[in-house]
Order: structure tokens, then sequence, then C-alpha cells
């Protein structure tokens, strides 16, 4: 049998349990380590998410601002278009106006008692010149008055070129010439037809009121239709060129209507009775007499 030294197995108890603690600290170390490095991903990750939640609030929040910016320029400019829109109030100030006190002051054409056209009447006479005061400004006017319409008008000395002195008698010769030939019809719409012939009405121009005369004069033919709407317009332009015709040619209205039916070919028959009468009559004042 061997001698068993107490020396030689306490050295290998110790032994033993000093490799046990070696490898227990080595475990320890290394579950501290991995520990540490779960510790640090993890930081890492909540900083990560920490960072991505920041950038994605401040997205929001530049989207919210946007959104509001947006909103409020929308506002801005409904607000301002109601405001040009708006009517304003009596409170708010009002543009200042500067006020003409006189109006443009031009010298006088006509006289009084003369004859003048105005395109829209017809015929008219000065009657009286007349300073008045429209508004606070000072006018200076002409007062025409209208025989056949029984109305007076007013035309202001600064607008006398829209007046027009009566025709010479080489225009009358010319206006008779021109009722004399031949009329000239378009084959377009009535409609369109009276437009143009109520705008030479109201232009005033002696040769296209002839014109007018002209085209709707239908004569002793009574087999063709003519609407109201034609026979007023007819009738509106023979009554100003008759009225024309009396003062130029100085005459009395029978005999200037005599001389524009002959020319229109109108109411001979007529005009053929007048005369016959009138010799039957003078023949029995002479038989009378004797």
């Amino acid at each position: 049998m061997k001698k068993i030294s107490l020396i030689n197995t306490l050295k290998k108890t110790f032994k033993t349990k000093n490799a046990a603690n070696k490898k227990k600290t080595i475990k320890q170390k290394k579950t501290k380590t991995v520990s540490k490095v779960k510790k640090a991903k993890l930081v890492s990750k909540i900083k990560k998410t920490k960072v991505v939640a920041k950038e994605k609030k401040t997205k929001v929040q530049k989207k919210i601002v946007k959104t509001i910016s947006e909103k409020k320029e929308k506002k801005n400019t409904s607000e301002n278009s109601s405001n040009l829109l708006r009517i304003p109030k009596s409170n708010e100030q009002k543009p200042e106006i500067k006020k003409v006190k006189k109006q443009d002051t031009e010298k006088k054409e006509y006289k009084i008692k003369d004859y003048v056209v105005y395109p829209k009447h017809g015929v008219g006479q000065i009657t009286e010149f007349k300073k008045m005061n429209i508004g606070g400004i000072d006018i200076e006017t002409y007062i025409l008055k209208f025989e056949k319409d029984k109305a007076n008008g007013m035309v202001p000395v600064n607008k006398q070129s829209h007046l027009r002195p009566l025709a010479t008698i080489n225009q009358v010769n010319k206006c008779i010439s021109i009722l004399k030939s031949k009329p000239k019809i378009k084959r377009s719409m009535w409609s369109r037809r009276a437009q143009e012939y109520e705008a030479k009405i109201s232009s005033g121009k002696i040769y296209e009121l002839a014109e007018v005369v002209r085209d709707l004069n239908k004569g002793d033919d009574l087999m063709v239709d003519q609407s109201y709407s034609e026979r007023q317009l007819f009738e509106k332009a023979y009554d100003r060129i008759l009225t024309e015709f009396q003062i130029v040619l100085n005459i009395n209205l029978e005999d200037t209507q005599k001389k524009l039916d002959k020319a229109l070919k109108r109411n001979l028959e007529k005009q053929v009775q007048k005369i016959e009468n009138k010799s039957i009559e003078e023949e029995v004042s002479e038989e009378v007499a004797k």
C-alpha cells in the first residue's frame, strides 16, 4: 500500500477548487460582456427610434404648418376678392373726386331761331340759349323745340357737333334724284335690315334718310304686303325728310308732299282727282259768274 500524503491531497483539492473558480470567473466575465453588448445595442436601438420619432414629428409639424399657411393664404385671397366686390360703407373713407366747375367752352355755331337737325329727333328750332348749373357744374346749352313731337330738347354747347345744319337746295335736289332711283333691297333677314334702316334714320344724314324712304316705298301697289314695322320705319323717315324739305324749299306742307310723292310715284290717282276737281270747280264758278 502506497502512503497517502496529506500535502498531495490538499494540493489536488485546492487545484480543482481554483480551476472551478477560474471557470466561474471566466463565465461571469463572458456573461458581463454579453450583457454590456446587449445593453449597448438596446441603447443604440432606442436612440435610433427616438431620432426617427423626432424626424416624424418634425415632418408632421411641417405639414401642419404648410396646411395652416395655405389656409391663411386662401382666406386672405378670398377676403381681398370680397373686399374688391364689397360696397364701401359710409364710415369708410371715400376717394376724393375733383369736380369740374365749368364745362369746356366752345364757340357757338348756331343762333336763336335757327333750324337744326338733331339725329334722334329730327328737325328742331333753337328757341333759347341758357346757362344752367347741374351738379355744381356750369353748363351752356341750346334749347330746341320740336313742333311735330311737341317737345323741347337741351343740347350742351360743347356737344354741338351732334347737331347739323339744314340741307342746301343742291342736297335736296340730289335727295329727289335718289328717291326717283330704283330701290336697293338686300336679301338678308328683315330683322337685320330693320336695324340698318334704324341706324340710317338715327344718323341724321339726309342722303341716308332718302335711301330708307326709297327702299321702303311701296307706291300705289296695294298687292304688296307691308308689315307694321316696315310701315313705321317708312313713315318715320318720310316725315323727317318732309319737314326738312318744307323748311329748305320754303313752301307749304301740301306742295312739299306732292313733290315727294311725285318722286316716289305715290298717290298719283289722288293727285289727278284733286286736279280734276279743281278744274270742275273753276268751270262752275266761271259759269255762275256769267
